[in-house]
């Protein structure tokens, strides 16, 4: 059963209950408690209680407890894959690179006290010093999305604990176990109570938390209408807030690319993780004209062909299902609409639709226009456009489109190209023959446009700055 973490203890939420179901076969694997508006008041006061102990505490003991989530998140690594596996529906593999992941932000966390040094400087005036600290913000809410159950919540959790704030995280209601089986880890690793916090829930909970008056921060990763309407909520109430949201990511295909490397780094990219990532290249566009160009498509479908589509758990499978037939059906709507928008169907994955589970196969579709919804809308499953530009001009044209900024690549053996690329596509992550420019944990997720509402990102030093106030002391001392 899926139920809250409240104050160090294990609480049944007082709202409805809902059946959890695994992706890959559908049927039911747990029931999940939902939180009504007072759960996520006990949760926030919790925090706000446990605030003025944490923050107070010297930075060495509180980053004991930061190195201690690391060993422990590290020891129980192959288990919390296998969790992710039955509750998302991902492959393993792509379950152990989630923790991977999210146990590289634990280790860049492990790093605060350099990375929240302050400043000083002395006679700024006569007898007078200045220094700059900085300071936690408060109570932070972190709200994750269920595509990656573990990662997401530690881009955030481990830098906000580490700069003294308390947290009350709520998972998403499709996903509940891979967090509930985390905060099983924090429990024993005597942390006071009430400084980690999770509430379960949907949409009611989400609200609840967002217009809390004690909770001073929201960090929050999920669709673009979403994201958009929690930033508003939470910055009209003066919190500080960072939210990451949608993609529409384009995988630019020179006729000097390396073919083979270009091919199975757009199958890699549109359909790892069942195209179920905000980093997903949903448009393949090939710029110019020439053989090796179609060799390009023509390789990309022999390898998407080739992808073994099945239970996550089997190390065989390539690629999981989606999330709930409600998301598969919504992808399916997309293929069908651009069908009939005039796109050409070249590898169709609906023939899965009729097994157990979730499923939906590598689908690729070609001749696809800056006029089609396609284009330009995230479909966020395993859904790959093709698209054909005259030139590189042309299909940056295409990229900025879009309403979004998250990600885009290109392929090429020309520097000038690449250079071209990545300082006038409008994207805050680039890749330059990488089919994925995922940060590590050292850098910030950069997505900008309406992939991102905020100021300050997820990970690195902006995660430092997001959790922290600054404060500056400017000092008279008279001789």
């Amino acid at each position: 059963m899926a139920i809250n973490y409240i104050n160090g203890k294990w609480t049944a939420g007082r709202g409805p209950r809902q059946p959890v179901l695994c992706p890959a076969t559908g049927e039911r694997i747990a029931e999940i408690c939902y939180s009504t508006a007072d759960d996520v008041k006990t949760a926030v006061a919790a925090a706000r209680a446990a605030l003025s102990e944490w923050q107070a505490l010297p930075l060495p003991e509180r980053m004991r407890y930061i190195f201690a989530i690391r060993e422990r998140l590290y020891q129980a690594a192959e288990d919390l894959a296998r969790v992710i596996v039955v509750d998302e529906g991902k492959t393993l593999d792509d379950a152990r690179g989630e923790v991977k992941r999210a146990l590289e932000n634990v280790e860049v966390a492990c790093a605060t006290p350099m990375l929240m040094m302050g400043q000083s400087l002395n006679s700024v005036g006569p007898g007078i010093d200045c220094t700059l600290t900085y300071h936690p913000v408060g109570v932070s809410a972190i709200i994750g999305p269920f595509n990656f159950p573990l990662m997401v919540p530690l881009w955030f959790l481990p830098y906000a604990l580490a700069c003294g704030n308390t947290v009350v995280v709520k998972p998403s209601e499709q996903v509940p176990l891979a967090m509930q089986a985390f905060l099983a880890i924090l429990d024993n690793l005597g942390l006071p109570p009430g400084v980690v916090n999770m509430v379960q829930g949907g949409r009611e909970t989400v609200e609840a938390l967002v217009s809390h008056p004690d909770v001073d921060s929201v960090s929050f990763v999920g669709s673009e209408p979403v994201a958009r309407s929690v930033y508003q909520m939470a910055s009209q109430t003066g919190k500080r807030v960072q939210c990451l949201a949608g993609a529409k990511n384009y995988l630019v295909v020179l006729p000097d690319a390396d073919v083979e490397a270009a091919s199975r780094a757009v199958v890699s990219s549109a359909f790892g993780a069942a195209g179920e990532r905000c980093l997903a290249g949903s448009i393949l566009v090939l710029v110019g004209e020439g053989g090796r160009l179609e060799q390009v498509l023509e390789r990309t479908v022999s390898v998407a062909e080739g992808i073994r589509v099945g239970n996550g758990l089997d190390p065989e499978v390539d690629m999981g299902p989606l999330i709930s037939e409600q998301h598969r059906r919504r992808v399916v709507e997309h293929v069908r609409a651009a069908v009939s928008q005039g796109a050409r169907l070249v590898l169709d994955g609906r023939r899965l639709a009729d097994r157990p589970g979730y499923f939906l196969g590598p689908t690729i579709l070609d001749e696809v226009t800056v006029a089609m919804d396609l284009s330009r809308t995230e479909v966020f499953g395993p859904v790959l456009g093709v698209m054909r530009t005259a030139t590189l001009d042309e299909a940056l044209e295409a990229i900025t489109a879009t309403r979004y900024g998250n990600a885009s690549s290109i392929f090429t053996c020309d520097g000038r190209s690449a250079r071209k690329f990545s300082q006038g596509v409008p994207c805050g992550m680039v890749g330059v023959n990488v089919g994925i420019p995922a940060p590590l944990a050292y850098f910030p997720f950069t997505g900008w446009r309406n992939s991102f509402f905020g100021d300050l990102h997820a990970q690195g030093l902006d995660s430092i700055r997001f959790f922290t106030r600054p404060k500056v002391v400017i000092s008279r001392w008279s001789d």
